[in-house]
């Protein structure tokens, strides 16, 4: 192969990672939070009933993460991915078919289970492939898809909404652009080959965190979830009933969007000046004030400030752990893995079903903000800790400094 066709090949391997986060995650996952309200103006549903069907969709998406980190063929890994992509757009598809609760739950809960799979099946797949072809193995433009998916749905539902279109037609509309997004998705990612016989690629040793590190780690990730989740799966709806904001949810969850598909090569950046656990202490006090603002106050610019803080933080987090779990098992970090997702995702699971409740029993999401903006301040209060009377922490912030001073 030669340069020009491997530089060709090499964008559009990463770019089918983008289309399967717009199909996986934009469109299965996040369609939800725009149409919410509107399902809501149009059906039976309520706060709780919303809170729920938002639950079981972090539910499936947990299982699959579990599954991803416990399943060692690439090969298995490459079929799942596929099967992925096609169970997001018949679960996007299958909402407007039905207006019972518990299709709802179970197409929600595959909705999730498929976003797993341009999550991680995919970020795996694409890191296989540059590795093979001798390429940098650089996530960003992937991870840059879960941004420009929030943007798609965000300004698609508002467009639809401009048309006068009901929520079944969004649903279908959606169901449609998912199946065009799947083309390239599906086509534009090499099947794995197995590898030249005798090539060897050479990983560093494993070095087990310490008990200290994983027993306030977990913690602080679950915090961690709980903020990400609330705003992610509400934004929309709180914006729409503050009567000064009403018509800007959409364009609220936008910003979102725009600020966070650059995130992940941001705090990369930020990390090699403070450490990985220094930078996540900071993401994590930023997400605190964008998460609680939209209840402070209804005027439209900080709304607008409090969703590039959060859409800024949220995703950085969620990499910044990621590449603290490869710096620790470069080899396979299968385990590590799935326990920081079983932590992340509880509170996925936890935090929208409550929230909802409360929501419905107030009358407003006053309560469940601030108790998002406080799981995440005690987050960062745990990792701060952590990063004073650990040797692992010490050593992995370290080793993020030492990548500022190599470059």
């Amino acid at each position: 192969m030669s340069k020009a066709t491997l530089r060709v090949q090499r964008y559009k391997v990463l770019l089918a990672g983008v289309f399967s986060q717009l199909l996986c995650i934009g469109i299965a996952r996040f369609a939800y939070t725009p149409l919410l309200p509107v399902m809501q103006q149009q059906t039976w549903m309520g706060d709780a009933d919303g809170g729920w069907l938002a639950a079981l969709n972090y539910a499936g998406y947990m299982l699959g993460a579990v599954l991803a980190a416990l399943i060692h063929s690439i090969y298995i890994k490459d079929t799942l991915y596929r099967i992925g992509l096609v169970l997001a757009v018949l679960t996007t598809v299958g909402m407007t078919l039905t207006d019972s609760f518990w299709l709802w739950a179970g197409l929600r809960f595959f909705a999730g289970l498929s976003s797993s799979a341009a999550m991680l099946l995919a970020s795996g797949l694409i890191l296989h492939w540059l590795m093979q072809h001798q390429q940098r193995g650089e996530l960003g433009i992937h991870f840059a898809g879960l941004g420009l998916g929030i943007v798609l749905a965000a300004v698609a539902v508002e467009f639809m909404l401009s048309r006068a279109l009901d929520w079944q037609t969004q649903w279908w509309i959606f169901g449609l652009l998912g199946a065009v997004l799947l083309i390239p998705a599906w086509r534009w990612l090499p099947r794995p080959v197995k590898p030249v016989a005798g090539a060897r690629t050479e990983l560093p040793a494993a070095i087990p965190p310490s008990r200290t590190f994983m027993r306030l780690m977990l913690p602080a990730y679950f915090c961690a979830g709980y903020g990400y989740v609330i705003n992610a799966t509400f934004i929309v709806t709180i914006v729409e009933r503050e009567p000064l904001l009403a018509g800007m949810g959409n364009w609220t969850f936008a910003v979102v969007g725009l600020a966070a598909a650059p995130a992940v090569m941001l705090w990369d950046l930020i990390a090699r000046r403070v450490g990985y656990l220094g930078a996540l202490i900071i993401a994590m006090s930023i997400q605190v004030v964008g998460i609680v603002l939209p209840d402070i106050t209804a005027n439209l610019a900080v709304v607008m400030l409090s969703a590039v803080l959060y859409g800024g933080t949220f995703l950085g987090c969620v990499s910044l752990v990621l590449t603290m779990v490869g710096k620790l098992y470069p080899a396979s970090p299968a385990r590590i893995m799935g326990q920081m997702t079983l932590a992340y995702g509880a509170a996925q699971i936890f935090a929208p079903a409550l929230t909802g409740v409360l929501a419905e029993a107030s009358g407003h999401y006053t309560v469940g903000l601030w108790l998002a903006g406080g799981f995440v301040l005690l987050g960062a209060v745990l990792l701060a800790y952590l990063r004073q009377v650990d040797h692992t922490a010490q050593r992995l912030d370290a080793e993020a400094k030492a990548l500022s001073v190599a470059r």
